[in-house]
Parts: C-alpha cells; structure tokens; sequence
C-alpha cells in the first residue's frame, strides 16, 4: 500500500480490495472514493477531508493518474462493491450501522442484508433525509452510544463525509461513504453490463444510457487534458 499527491489530494494506490479492507480496519478512518472529478474540483474543505482519511481509487481517472505517477499494480474499487465487500469480510465478526437513502430503500437494503448474511450483526440504521440539527446530533449520539465497528452513509458527496467527520469526532471506526450504493444493492438503479465494468467502460455505458449526463463528462475534460499533458502536480 503506497500513496502519493494528485493535485494536493493524497491518494492511496491498493493492488487489491483485501488490502484496501485490513489497512482500513488499522486506521479506523473513512474510505473515500476518488475519481475525475473531486481531484479536479476539490474546494479547500473536501481536499481537508480526504486528506486526512483514506482516498481510494474509485474512477479510473484516478487510477489512470495513479499509474502515471508509477504505481502500476493500482487497481479500481468501485466504492459500490467495495462496501459489500467489507460486510462479507466482516459480518460475523464486527458491528455495522447504516445511514441513508429514502426510508423504503433503507428497509429493503437491511432486508436483502440479512438475508444474504445470516445472522449480520446491525446495530441500527435511518433513513439519509435529516432535516434538522436535532435529528443529526440524535444521530450521532446514537453512533457514540452503540459504538459500530463500521458505518455506512449514504447520501452523496460532500454532505456524506461532513457527517462522517463529525460522527468521528464522537466514534472511531471504519467509515465509509457511498452515494447512492443502496439503490444500486436493492436494484433500483442499474450498473452497466459486467463486460463494460471488466474493461472499464462504465463511465461510456452511462453516457450511451442516458446522454443528458454529457455535461459531467464535460467538465471532467481538464482533468483528462492535466493527465495526457504531464501537468498534474
């Protein structure tokens, strides 16, 4: 496990998932995936956040500024398998608490959670629509009182990782950030075929998919224009 600076933002390089999961468990800190666009448009609050965590290679822009900087063995996490694969590395032995999505996708997942892993030991979850202070230090209290050894939240970036900072303040454990990861697990949003994921042509099959996202792939362009021109720092 090495990492180095892509733009000021410190990213880790793993040349497997199974090392990702035992330094995270060491660190006790929150995994934060990193692609095109949050090393380009990183303000000076999320470029703190990941620093001072553990910022995986989510995208392949990262993977490919990665291997620009020497580290050849980097491989892509996408952070939607990534949690799942930490349950499946910890579930009879950790704790876990979920935070996010609509209440009904919240329920669906901790449904197809203990099915899939018999005797999961979840201490809790809510919804991601916190709508008031009080409710978000309800939560966190929460957090401190039952003590998970891992965490999920879900509900987009930066908002995930400002809560998790501030869960951290309360708790250490392994956080982890995951947009709209549940959605995906329970079938609500659909991943692109495996032979578009196995040649990293995600990003490709989204666009085919639904071409009114061509304005994010717009404004990652710089970062791919920094990459091929040698010019990232």
């Amino acid at each position: 496990m090495n990492s180095t600076f892509i733009d000021d933002i410190k990213v880790y390089s793993f040349s497997s998932r199974k090392e990702l999961i035992e330094y995270a468990e060491k660190e006790k800190k929150s995994l934060i995936a990193i692609n095109a666009e949050k090393i380009l448009h990183a303000t000076e609050q999320t470029r703190s956040l990941i620093n001072q965590n553990i910022g995986y290679p989510d995208g392949i822009g990262a993977v490919a500024a990665l291997k620009k900087k020497g580290f050849k063995q980097t491989i892509r996490i996408p952070g939607c398998e990534l949690w799942l694969d930490i349950v499946r590395y910890f579930y009879r032995s950790k704790s876990f608490f979920l935070v996010g999505a609509k209440e009904e996708v919240i329920q669906q997942t901790v449904e197809k959670l203990k099915k899939e892993f018999p005797g999961i030991n979840l201490l809790g979850y809510r919804n991601g629509y916190i709508k008031t202070q009080d409710e978000r230090q309800q939560l966190i209290q929460t957090i401190a009182r039952l003590k998970p050894d891992i965490v999920f939240v879900a509900m987009g970036s930066p908002k995930q990782e400002l809560l998790i900072q501030e869960m951290q303040q309360h708790h250490q454990a392994i956080y982890q950030g995951l947009g709209g990861s549940f959605d995906v697990y329970v079938g609500n949003v659909k991943r692109a075929p495996s032979w578009w994921i196995k040649h990293n042509l995600e990003w490709a099959y989204r666009l085919v998919k639904q071409p009114f996202k061509i304005k994010r792939f717009i404004y990652a362009l710089p970062f791919w224009i920094k990459l091929l021109t040698g010019k990232f720092k």
